[in-house]
């Protein structure tokens, strides 16, 4: 038995709005066309130290955090689509 290996494109962007804030988009392009958008925010305190490789850091997880949430909804969608049924709930 063959099994097709598929694969996700996930692409992360970064904006500094200023010394103390970073913003992310993530998109995550499916197999079939879908594309799915989540943002995500960071806020340095004006006492911490400039670091904005931390602030995309923050910011990017909270935009993968998000992306996740919206793919377990979209799969709870689609099985209860495919059961006629609502499926309990999937965990993380």
């Amino acid at each position: 038995m063959m099994h097709t290996a598929v694969g996700w494109h996930v692409e992360l962007e970064f904006k500094e709005e200023d010394d103390q804030h970073t913003r992310a988009v993530a998109l995550l392009r499916l197999a079939d066309g879908t594309e799915v958008r989540a943002h995500g925010s960071a806020s340095r305190h004006r006492v911490d130290a400039n670091q904005p490789r931390v602030g995309e850091e923050i910011a990017g997880a909270r935009a993968l955090n998000e992306l996740a949430m919206q793919l377990l909804t979209k799969a709870h969608e689609e099985i209860d689509a495919a059961s006629g049924r609502t499926s309990h709930p999937i965990n993380v």
